[in-house]
């Protein structure tokens, strides 16, 4: 398919040619699913809510609720405050969710809705008890990972509250990850006995399990009164700068509540920086379990760094992600050749390249807003030995006959990825094994007859 890619590099700035992002809402959508008995609500037309809401089923291979305030000619050209009454009513009444969470489309932020006023204009349509928040999220800027930061911020923004009555309860903000990712957080802070909110939290939600019996609402999620009591909280620690950063300051700012902002615990140094700052700001020791389990990482790093050592790498997806990444596998002996974002921002470039020059390495290609057209050009005159990235990234590993790990958002061709942690000490020796066993089998299928060994 991607025959036609050439070398020869030139230069654009107004067209971007498959971009390693997707619109804001998708990403705000996400996040309302982390919240329990929350109905996501798109403010726009019906096929702008049937897209995202596609895009997340196929990743995650569940039904994705959401409801949508259904423009038409009429509401594009007097605005969608007669349609965002009438859903708001009728929402409440066949639905009956805790909350709504309203996020904009691109056309109701061009025709200039204000969402909050239309809020407040329908309160006397909220059941006593029932909450509506909304997140701006404008598909032409941004990216998924925007449009998630923006919502969570919008969900402490709303609702949470300094009661004075202050608590020794932690709140994390973990960021764009899988279920399995924030399962795997949730049980970390257990073993360390650390009371804790996490919000958002999609476990129980996007891995519920099959019972036989229809529910609207699966158990997951973080409960609204744990959101409203995260104002009380001794302290908020965001995993990530783009995802969860914003809702951490605002919680600051709004309830004065201390925050601290880590990277996504992808990797030994970014786990150990986690749970170094838990167990400082919670006076808490470090379990022996968890120590075991970082042992078991080591030991699996040097078992197999024969295969990583020296190995050429290309990575490219969410910001927050791809930094851990990026850190993870230098501490394997890889070189990171390229590593791109489509989210904009200076950020991203100035976290990878502070990582990269801390370990010394020289001449790797990085950039935001950048497309995978490009990285497929760049590949094509350097080539390299992996590629991780979501879904998009199978063409050019195909036609480069590169070894291939998926890793963010979307996962469209795969099963189970959600259920199934890359954070942590345990998401990175599953890390070790995605990559170990995808080189290997290249060795495998590329390999002279004698050297195709039964024992690697």
């Amino acid at each position: 398919m991607l025959d036609l890619t050439t070398k020869k590099i030139v230069e654009r700035k107004a067209l971007r040619i498959n971009p390693a992002k997707t619109c804001q809402p998708i990403g705000a959508m996400y996040a309302a699913l982390g919240v329990h008995a929350c109905l996501p609500h798109s403010h726009g037309s019906q096929g702008c809510c049937a897209f995202h809401r596609m895009q997340l089923t196929r990743h995650f291979k569940e039904p994705i609720m959401a409801s949508t305030s259904a423009f038409t000619e009429g509401a594009s050209v007097f605005g969608g405050g007669s349609n965002m009454k009438t859903a708001v009513k009728n929402i409440f009444e066949l639905y009956a969710p805790d909350i709504i969470a309203v996020h904009t489309t691109c056309l109701s932020e061009t025709i200039g809705d204000d969402i909050k006023t239309m809020i407040s204009q329908v309160q006397p349509d909220v059941p006593e008890g029932k909450y509506v928040i909304h997140a701006n999220t404008p598909s032409y800027a941004g990216s998924h990972v925007t449009g998630f930061s923006s919502m969570v911020k919008a969900f402490v923004s709303y609702l949470s509250v300094n009661s004075g009555a202050k608590s020794e309860r932690v709140n994390i903000i973990p960021g764009w990850v899988e279920p399995g990712d924030m399962k795997e957080i949730k049980r970390i802070l257990s073993v360390m006995e650390i009371d804790n909110i996490l919000l958002p939290d999609t476990s129980g939600v996007l891995d519920a399990p099959m019972t036989g019996t229809f529910e609207m609402y699966p158990a997951g999620g973080t409960k609204i009164e744990d959101i409203i009591d995260a104002g009380n909280s001794k302290l908020t620690i965001a995993l990530g700068t783009y995802t969860s950063e914003a809702a951490a300051i605002e919680l600051e700012k709004k309830c004065k509540v201390p925050m601290k902002t880590l990277g996504t615990p992808i990797g030994i140094e970014a786990t150990d920086r986690l749970i170094t700052e838990l167990a400082i700001l919670t006076h808490k020791a470090v379990p022996s379990s968890i120590e075991i389990e970082r042992g078991q990482l080591v030991d699996l790093m040097l078992d197999s760094q024969a295969y990583f050592n020296g190995k050429k790498v290309a990575i490219y997806g969410d910001p927050d992600i791809v930094l851990g990444l990026t850190e993870f596998v230098i501490s394997l002996g890889m070189i990171p050749k390229y590593v791109i974002s489509g989210t904009p921002g200076d950020t991203f470039a100035k976290q990878i390249n502070a990582v990269l020059a801390t370990n010394e390495i020289k001449d790797a290609v990085v950039k935001g807003s950048a497309d995978l057209f490009e990285l497929h050009q760049w590949m094509k005159n350097e080539p390299v030995d992996l590629l991780i990235g979501n879904t998009h990234g199978k063409f050019i590993a195909r036609a480069e006959d590169v070894p291939f790990v998926r890793v963010g958002f979307p996962i469209l061709d795969r099963y189970a990825h959600q259920y199934f942690p890359i954070v942590g000490y345990t998401g990175a020796i599953r890390l070790i094994e995605m990559m170990s066993n995808v080189i290997l089998d290249k060795i495998d299928r590329t390999c002279p007859e004698e050297d195709f060994e039964l024992v690697m």
